[in-house]
């Protein structure tokens, strides 16, 4: 790799597959629907061993990068102050729906771009990307704008699935992955290249879910 390579070129070597905007917004508006079917009870243990990873306190502010359909959004305190964001249009009208049917008074959502946040650096206590750092085109750049808005001595929490450290499983991984995108996320984003390439330095990473194929990785901002 080049010293001068762009911030996009070294993330694009992280995963052999490339996505871009556009067909990311496409497989979740096409997913709005189903996704809390789909995706809902397989992945909820990860969820909820990331709630307890944010340590959060009365009167924080936590941002959830990707928010989706809204599926954790009840599973916050409401004692705190969450802001959900996503690039999905339909996936807000269903976040937007649930928070008005169960009266999460706590909980506001709006579209971005997760790669160019519209808030002041420092401003939340926790930032948090569920299930969403693989698909994104620019997983880099997302994790860099998290960090940014993330106060110092604040949480930036991780929840994703990363290619696996077994030779035959990552092959295997490493070929799925121009399918799997489709149905929201690229099989093999390699772990610690990204975490690398993001400055981040974390104070944990523990496997979750059954299978534990999944990766819950916590960072304390400096």
């Amino acid at each position: 790799m080049s010293a001068d390579a762009s911030p996009l070129d070294r993330t694009e070597a992280l995963s052999a597959t490339v996505v871009d905007h556009p067909f990311v917004e496409r497989v979740y508006q096409k997913m709005a629907g189903v996704y809390d079917y789909t995706f809902g009870p397989t992945l909820h243990p990860g969820r909820l061993d990331a709630i307890r990873r944010m340590a959060i306190h009365p009167g924080d502010r936590v941002l959830e990068v990707g928010v989706g359909t809204g599926i954790n959004l009840s599973l916050y305190p409401r004692m705190c102050q969450i802001t959900g964001i996503d690039l999905s249009s339909k996936m807000l009208e269903k976040a937007q729906a649930r928070i008005v049917s169960k009266g999460l008074s706590h909980c506001r959502v709006s579209e971005m771009n997760a790669e160019q946040l519209a808030f002041p650096d420092g401003w939340f206590d926790v930032v948090y990307a569920p299930y969403v750092i693989s698909v994104v085109p620019d997983p880099v750049k997302v994790a860099r704008e998290m960090y940014r808005v993330c106060r110092p001595g604040g949480r930036v929490v991780i929840l994703n699935h990363f290619k696996s450290a077994n030779r035959w499983l990552s092959k295997l991984e490493v070929a799925i992955s121009p399918m799997t995108v489709h149905i929201g996320f690229k099989a093999d984003l390699d772990l610690d290249g990204f975490l690398s390439q993001a400055e981040l330095t974390p104070i944990s990473i523990e496997k979750v879910n059954v299978p534990r194929m999944w990766s819950l990785v916590t960072c304390v901002k400096r």
